[in-house]
C-alpha cells in the first residue's frame, strides 16, 4: 500500500511537471526567441541535492540527455562561455516546469535590464538563504533597497578607508611573503590568499586586526576569542550554514565537527553584537570608534532609531555585516588565486608587471603611499581586469520582470518579456563574445593597457560588454575596495619575487604549462566560481634580487 502511494505520488508529480512545462513553453513562445526545454528546474531542491549523482549515473550508462545536458549542470556558463549564443543568437530561454529564464548576451539588452531597476527587479527570494543573520541588501525589497544601498555605499567611497585597505593589504602580504620565503615550496596559495583577504576585511571593516598565519595554523576548534576564526569556520562551511539553521547544527547527537560549525555560527553572532556595542559606546561618548564599515552601520542604526524609514535596524546591521563578509571575502581571494595561477602560466607577464612596479616604486622605500602609488599601477590593475573577464566570481546576474511585460532591444528587433519572467545577464558569455573581444578566450592583460605619449592608461571597453561588478544603479559598492586590495597584494608580491610552478619528475615546460591551465580551469560554482584544487600545483617563490 505504501509503495503504491509512493509510485502514485511520483506519477502525479511527473504529470504535473509535464503540464506546467508545456504551459511555460507556450508562454515563452510569445518572445520569438529560441527555447530549450528543461525536465527539471535548476533551483529544484531535490535536483540540487542529487545533481552530481545523476550526472555520474548518466555518464556511466551513456544515457542520451540531449541539448539540456549543457545547461542543467550547475555552473554550465563556465564550460559553455559564449558558444550557445553563437548557436542560438543573442538571447534564448530555458523553460522548466517552474520557470522561464531568458539568457542574454547582448550589450544593449544588458544595459536596459541593469539600468531599469524598477522594471527588472532583483529576485530577492532567490537570495533569502543569505538572510541567516538578518535582512540585508541582497534580500531587500525594491522599496527598501535604496535605503540599504545608501548606508553601504558611503564607506566604500571614502578615500581614507581605501588608504586603510591599501596599507593593511600591504602589511598582510609582507607577512605572507616572509612565511613563503621560509617555506620556499608552496602548495597553499589559494588558502593563504583567503587568509589575507579575511584579515584585510576584518581590520578595515570591523576594527579587528590579525597578523597573517598560514592557513593550517589558524585555529578552527576554539573560536570563542576570535572574530576572524569564527568567521573563517562560517565561510569555510557556508553552504551548510546557509541551508541548515544553526540551532539544528548544535544538537548533541550530531558529530562534533558539525556541532563546532554551529558553535562558530553562534560565536560570529556574538562578535557582531560586541562590535556593535563597542561602536555604539564610542559614538555616544563622542569618540571616533574603529572608523571602518561597522562605524558606518552604527551611524545608520542611530538614524533608524529616530526615523524607521531611514538607516538600518539592529537585525539589518547584523544581516549586512554578514553579507559584506560573505560577498567581499571569497570574491577577492578567489580572483587573486586565479590571477596568480595564470601569472605562473605566463612568466613573461610577471616580468611585464614587475617592470612597472619597480619603476613606480623606485626610491619610495618599503612603505608605499596609497595616494602616490595605486593610480600608477596600470598593469597590476590590467591583471585584475583580465582575470575577472575570464573568471568572474558570479557568472550571470539574475533579474526578473515585474508584474508588467517589459520590452528590450535585441539586435534589430524588440522582444517583449512576459511578467514575472526571470532574466540572466550572462556575464561570462558577454566577456568571451567575439563580437566584443578579440581573441576572447586568451588571458592577455595587455589588452587593458593603452599607451600614449602621456604614458599608459586603462582601456575602457564598450558599455556593458564587461560587468564583473555588475552595472547600473545596483552595481557592487565594494568595487574600489577589491581593486585596491588586489593591486596592493600583487604589487608587493611581484616587486622582487616571481612565482613558478615546480615541474614533476620528467615533465617538460610545455607539460607544466598544460597542467597549470588544467588546474586553473578545473572549477566549480557551488557559491561562486572557484578552482577545485589549486593545491595540486607546487609553487616555488623566488627572490629575483638574489640571482
Amino acid at each position: 500500500m505504501l509503495l503504491a502511494a509512493l509510485f502514485l505520488s511520483i506519477a502525479l508529480y511527473a504529470l504535473w511537471s509535464l503540464v506546467t512545462l508545456e504551459l511555460n513553453y507556450r508562454r515563452a513562445q510569445s518572445m520569438g526567441i529560441p527555447l530549450i526545454r528543461l525536465p527539471v528546474d535548476p533551483l529544484n531542491a531535490l535536483w540540487q541535492v542529487s545533481e552530481e549523482h545523476f550526472w555520474a549515473f548518466a555518464n556511466f550508462l551513456h544515457l542520451p540527455v540531449h541539448s539540456w545536458k549543457r545547461v542543467l549542470r550547475r555552473g554550465w556558463q563556465f564550460e559553455a562561455k559564449a558558444d550557445l549564443f553563437f548557436e542560438y543568437g543573442p538571447a534564448f530561454a530555458l523553460v522548466s516546469p517552474r520557470s522561464i529564464i531568458v539568457q542574454i548576451c547582448d550589450a544593449e539588452a544588458v544595459r536596459e535590464v541593469l539600468e531599469r531597476r524598477r522594471d527588472f527587479v532583483r529576485p530577492s527570494e532567490t537570495y533569502e538563504l543569505v538572510a541567516v543573520y538578518g535582512p540585508n541588501i541582497m534580500t531587500a525589497s525594491p522599496a527598501d533597497w535604496a535605503r540599504h544601498r545608501k548606508v553601504l555605499a558611503t564607506p566604500f567611497s571614502n578615500e581614507r578607508i581605501m588608504k586603510l585597505v591599501w596599507d593593511e593589504s600591504a602589511r598582510q602580504t609582507r607577512q605572507m611573503m616572509a612565511d613563503w620565503s621560509v617555506r620556499g615550496m608552496l602548495s597553499s596559495i589559494g588558502k593563504d590568499t583567503r587568509t589575507v583577504s579575511l584579515n584585510v576585511l576584518a581590520t578595515v571593516g570591523f576594527g579587528r586586526s590579525f597578523d597573517f598565519k598560514p592557513y593550517n595554523e589558524v585555529e578552527k576548534t576554539d573560536t570563542k576569542d576570535s572574530y576572524r576564526d569564527s568567521l573563517q569556520v562560517v565561510l569555510d562551511n557556508i553552504l551548510l550554514i546557509l541551508l541548515v539553521p544553526r540551532k539544528y547544527l548544535r544538537y548533541s547527537l550530531l558529530p562534533e565537527w558539525l556541532q563546532s560549525i554551529g558553535r562558530a555560527g553562534d560565536e560570529f553572532q556574538k562578535h557582531m553584537a560586541t562590535m556593535l556595542d563597542e561602536e555604539m559606546t564610542a559614538m555616544n561618548q563622542g569618540e571616533k570608534g574603529s572608523g571602518g564599515l561597522m562605524a558606518s552601520l552604527v551611524r545608520a542604526l542611530d538614524v533608524n532609531q529616530k526615523d524607521k524609514t531611514k538607516g538600518m535596524s539592529v537585525e539589518e546591521v547584523y544581516g549586512n555585516t554578514f553579507v559584506i563578509n560573505f560577498a567581499g571575502h571569497d570574491t577577492t581571494a578567489n580572483t587573486l588565486t586565479f590571477a596568480l595561477v595564470m601569472l605562473m602560466a605566463h612568466p613573461e607577464v610577471q616580468d611585464w608587471v614587475g617592470e612597472e612596479i619597480a619603476r613606480v616604486t623606485e626610491g619610495v622605500g618599503e612603505v608605499w603611499d596609497y595616494g602616490h602609488v595605486f593610480q600608477q599601477l596600470i598593469r597590476c590593475k590590467a591583471v585584475l581586469l583580465e582575470t575577472l573577464r575570464l573568471y568572474p566570481p558570479v557568472m550571470s546576474l539574475p533579474k526578473r520582470t515585474n508584474e508588467h511585460p517589459q520590452q528590450i532591444p535585441l539586435g534589430d528587433k524588440i522582444i517583449t518579456i512576459p511578467p514575472h519572467t526571470e532574466i540572466s545577464n550572462n556575464t561570462l558569455a558577454v566577456h568571451t563574445y567575439a563580437r566584443y573581444w578579440s581573441d576572447p578566450l586568451a588571458w592577455k592583460p595587455s589588452r587593458w593597457v593603452v599607451s600614449s605619449a602621456a604614458g599608459e592608461s586603462v582601456y575602457t571597453p564598450e558599455r556593458d560588454t564587461y560587468f564583473p561588478w555588475s552595472d547600473g544603479p545596483q552595481n557592487c559598492p565594494g568595487m574600489k575596495f577589491s581593486q585596491v586590495e588586489f593591486v596592493a597584494v600583487l604589487a608587493m608580491l611581484l616587486r622582487d619575487h616571481r612565482l613558478k610552478v615546480e615541474a614533476n619528475d620528467g615533465e617538460s615546460p610545455e607539460e607544466v604549462l598544460e597542467r597549470t591551465w588544467r588546474v586553473a580551469n578545473d572549477c566549480n560554482a557551488h557559491i561562486i566560481l572557484q578552482m577545485n584544487n589549486p593545491s595540486q600545483l607546487r609553487v616555488r617563490f623566488e627572490d629575483i634580487t638574489l640571482k
